[in-house]
């Protein structure tokens, strides 16, 4: 039996029909978390994993006036921490992150977010896509694509990808889409994931990109 191999990646066409799409939709797309500086952001993201933003975002002004930098969060006690973070859920497993990575950045980097993936990779709780979050918003480094469930999900309606592994999405989002645009792209399809094209009932009805999406899997 002879095995058609696919195509690798989406026609160039689409991709550039979606960035174009997106870009015109939502030109002033951004990360909605609240964060002053690279450390504020990285708490964020990590608080945020199964969580909503806005949620996090009513958390985070008591844990920052408590704990104002990595210094201050290395010394805090577990108890306080997980009391402070309760309503972002999983508060044990997020405390805990939250510890080590702080503890890891003063004993390696003197208290400050490292900017680079290597190294914030190697921080407890920091997986790449936070890494991504980091980079490319506070540091304004264009490292990756961030892929959340709203991308993952968009990237496979869209045909960017067939894939279901976050770091294979990514590959094929940065092999499909110009390093400029890996920043705002993951930010304007997360907010299109959020206010389009649903998990369970995409608005395909009214969708800006409706005219060259596949709906793979819709």
């Amino acid at each position: 039996m002879t095995r058609v191999r696919a195509a690798a990646g989406p026609p160039p066409a689409r991709s550039a029909a979606v960035e174009t799409a997106l870009a015109a939709t939502y030109p002033d797309a951004t990360c909605e978390l609240d964060f002053a500086n690279p450390y504020q952001l990285l708490v964020a993201t990590i608080l945020s994993a199964q969580c909503t933003d806005a949620r996090v975002n009513m958390v985070t002004p008591a844990l920052f006036r408590r704990f104002p930098d990595a210094t201050a969060l290395a010394a805090a006690a577990q108890p306080d921490l997980e009391e402070l973070v309760r309503s972002t859920g999983f508060f044990r497993n997020k405390a805990k992150s939250l510890l080590g990575m702080a503890r890891a950045v003063v004993e390696r980097h003197g208290g400050e977010i490292p900017a680079s993936m290597e190294h914030l990779t190697r921080l407890p709780g920091v997986g790449r896509k936070t890494a991504n979050v980091v980079l490319g918003t506070a540091f304004g480094m264009s490292t990756g694509v961030v892929v959340d469930t709203h991308v993952a999900r968009l990237s496979r309606r869209l045909g960017l990808s067939a894939h279901d592994d976050p770091e294979k999405i990514e590959r094929d989002l940065m092999e499909a889409f110009p390093p400029s645009s890996w920043v705002p792209l993951g930010h304007r399809l997360i907010l299109h994931g959020r206010r389009v094209c649903h998990a369970r009932k995409p608005a395909c009805d009214s969708c800006p990109l409706a005219p060259f999406c596949p709906r793979t899997g819709v």
